[in-house]
């Protein structure tokens, strides 16, 4: 199996747990910066399709950025290609942990979740 690519932030306690699972599943992965490699477009589009077109999904709507940019009030009325731009080029607004894999997309850390798309 292909290493996963995890985006994470150091900082995130849910992002360390998810780490620290992967390595107690010895599960291979690489692990990228959220906030200095945000995700590209192109993962983002495919992640948005893992999580049923639901754009909120995607954002770290706990974040000090989504609230200070006021995006709970803007993002329902912003198209998808201006989500996916602003996601792309600020990984603080990125939910995280952040993995794709070849058929399935986690944002957040669910163990329960996280098992059952991995054992496929």
């Amino acid at each position: 199996m292909k290493p996963l690519v995890i985006y994470t932030y150091a900082k995130c306690s849910t992002c360390r747990n998810a780490v620290k699972w992967l390595r107690a599943q010895a599960i291979p992965f690489t692990e990228k910066p959220i906030r200095e490699t945000p995700p590209m477009a192109a993962e983002l589009k495919r992640m948005l399709r893992h999580q049923g077109g639901d754009l909120k999904r995607l954002c770290n709507t706990s974040g000090g950025e989504y609230r200070e940019m006021k995006l709970g009030a803007k993002l329902p009325d912003m198209t998808e290609g201006a989500v996916i731009k602003l996601l792309a080029s600020h990984g603080n607004l990125v939910k995280r942990p952040f993995v794709l894999g070849a058929d399935f997309g986690l944002v957040g850390f669910k163990p329960e979740a996280w098992a059952e798309a991995l054992e496929r």
